[in-house]
């Protein structure tokens, strides 16, 4: 039985946004916010639409020997609050970057990321590693992609090596108690909440 996706034929899929032009607002090393205007499928231009790139990440769902999953209380900009969440933290690049699609300016893969970001913001290693998914960060307005790890059996090696700009504390919580945090708003961040259903996935 064929495919009816158009582009296994080599078509244009009929659903398809035809940008017809940008403005780059914002375009440093850390950020590329775009204002585009793109045709719709009914051939209609609409505009302005706002689009941003940030760097790949890394989510690490990591427990510790006695199961207990290790997370990481930092107060969140867009928020304006303090929340629990796990260990997680942006791709290294060596292009003067913060952003970018072209895996020639990465410096260390996603794996690496993430066994540096659990060390530096826990000060926990592991020898047991999975690769649970990678997906994108937030499809509707950014291009970046958020790649989510297991860690388990995780044993302390040393202490916190954080950046300049990174104040947290490492809390140590039962499966439940992140339930029920997830229930009263204090974990909050979405692609944590997906990377905890996936580790529990695998687990299954």
């Amino acid at each position: 039985m064929g495919s009816n996706d158009p582009k296994d034929k080599g078509t244009k899929d009929p659903l398809e946004w035809e940008e017809v032009s940008t403005e780059h607002i914002v375009n440093d090393e850390w950020m590329d916010i775009r204002r585009s205007e793109f045709r719709l499928p009914d051939g209609k231009v609409f505009g302005p639409y706002y689009t941003y790139s940030r760097r790949d990440y890394v989510v690490i769902v990591a427990t510790d020997t006695r199961g207990d999953y290790i997370c990481v209380r930092q107060f969140r900009q867009g928020v304006r609050r303090i929340t629990t969440e796990f260990p997680a933290g942006g791709i290294e690049r060596n292009d003067g970057r913060q952003y970018g699609r072209s895996r020639d300016g990465l410096a260390e893969n996603a794996l690496e990321a993430a066994k540096r970001e659990l060390l530096e913001e826990t000060g926990y290693v592991s020898a047991s590693w999975e690769h649970l998914l990678t997906v994108p960060s937030n499809a509707t307005i950014a291009d970046n992609y958020a790649h989510i790890f297991s860690a388990g059996n995780c044993t302390r090696a040393g202490g916190q090596d954080l950046d300049e700009t990174e104040f947290l504390n490492i809390t140590l919580h039962s499966r439940k108690e992140l339930d029920d945090m997830i229930k009263s708003g204090e974990f909050a961040q979405a692609t944590h909440i997906l990377a905890m259903m996936l580790a529990d996935r695998d687990n299954i």
